[in-house]
């Protein structure tokens, strides 16, 4: 424009730049607003969008604002280009990055949903939230009059140079998603590897798995290591399991006594203690004669991996409380020893506990 700028052409500048701002403030408020509902949900997704909003909308209404008084102002074609190309690529960066929150908020949510409140698989939120960001980029520089063209085709003629110096990264990287994408471990799950590393799988990002033991340490492994690895995984195909407990009681015991009694400490540790499967039947399996006792297994049924020690305990305790009770006996090895001057005697274990040992004379 040539005409010059007059006081009029202030005021309404002003005016539009003023009103954007008020714009923006009461459309955050409303936003907040929406904010606070939104948490009353049970689908988190509503909380990620109302987040994003309230990042991009108000700055919006500014830059709207700021256009309309751009527009108003008496300004030379070339000083209006460049006002309206600061405004777009402003816009551009806060709604690449409110995408990119977005973005990675809803797969976090369906990870979520999926695999548990302690699920955190962050590879993905990662990939997401870097793809996003490199299409927001890109849309920036297509917006400032800059070719991409010739920086894809670097990209493409470089790629393989830095897939050479990063093999080890993108290893780790593809093996991550191939263990999350197969669902052989995922976030949640306990799992032992077979140098003996065990544990929950706290996070799978790009490059590492964490796994949390019960001391409450941190153990990181790489996915490559992780993918290669002999593992044993407790909570799949089912997060409920049996653990043996090994018993045995002496010769002079009524075996039909002891399974009865046994079976009714099954079923009250199963009912009162906290993680054990009051529906679990009980299990008794008689299958040794031994030295000085008859063995036999109970096989109890647990919650989760890390319920097992607790109710061994609980159980083991109520079950030598209850055959003391009871009458019944669970010996312990006793072995007797005679020596004899200029013998070497050679002791030989005995059984039960009472009774005569014997031994073997060597002159």
């Amino acid at each position: 424009m040539n005409r010059a700028l007059s006081l009029d052409d202030l005021v309404l500048a002003g005016i539009a730049l003023v009103a954007g701002v008020v714009l923006g403030l009461l459309s955050r408020a409303v936003l907040r607003w929406l904010a606070k509902h939104a948490k009353r949900t049970r689908w988190s997704g509503d909380d990620v969008i109302v987040d994003a909003l309230r990042s991009v909308v108000p700055w919006a209404a500014i830059a709207g604002g700021a256009a309309t008084a751009a527009v108003v102002l008496p300004l030379t074609r070339t000083v209006q280009h460049h006002v309206d190309q600061v405004l777009e690529v402003w816009l551009i960066f806060v709604a690449t990055l409110s995408a990119a929150r977005v973005v990675a908020g809803l797969v976090r949510s369906v990870t979520q949903s999926r695999q548990g409140v302690a699920a955190s698989a962050t590879i993905f939120e990662n990939i997401t939230r870097v793809l996003v960001l490199a299409i927001g980029f890109l849309v920036v520089l297509q917006t400032l009059g800059i070719s991409i063209a010739p920086m894809l085709t670097a990209l493409g003629v470089g790629g393989l140079a830095v897939a050479l110096a990063l093999q080890d990264t993108l290893a780790n990287l593809f093996a991550g998603i191939h263990i999350l994408a197969s669902k052989t471990v995922q976030p949640g799950d306990y799992i032992r590897l077979s140098s003996s590393e065990e544990g929950y799988v706290v996070d799978i990002n790009w490059r590492q798995t964490t796994v949390r033991q019960l001391s409450n340490n941190l153990v990181v492994i790489p996915n490559g290591l992780l993918a290669k690895a002999n593992m044993t995984n407790y909570t799949h195909p089912e997060q409920r399991l049996t653990v043996l407990v090994q018993v045995g009681v002496s010769y002079d015991s009524d075996l039909e006594h002891v399974e009865r009694v046994t079976a009714e400490v099954i079923g009250q540790t199963m009912r009162e203690v906290e993680g054990a499967v009051p529906e679990h039947e009980p299990a008794i399996r008689f299958h040794t004669f031994g030295d000085s006792r008859i063995g036999f297994t109970v096989i109890l049924g647990v919650g989760e991996f890390s319920d097992q020690y607790r109710i061994k305990h609980e159980f083991i305790k109520r079950l030598h409380r209850r055959y003391r009770a009871e009458g019944i006996r669970i010996p312990s090895p006793a072995r007797a020893v005679s020596l004899q001057q200029g013998a070497a005697l050679i002791p030989q274990q005995r059984g039960g506990g009472d009774g005569a040992g014997g031994a073997t004379v060597i002159d």
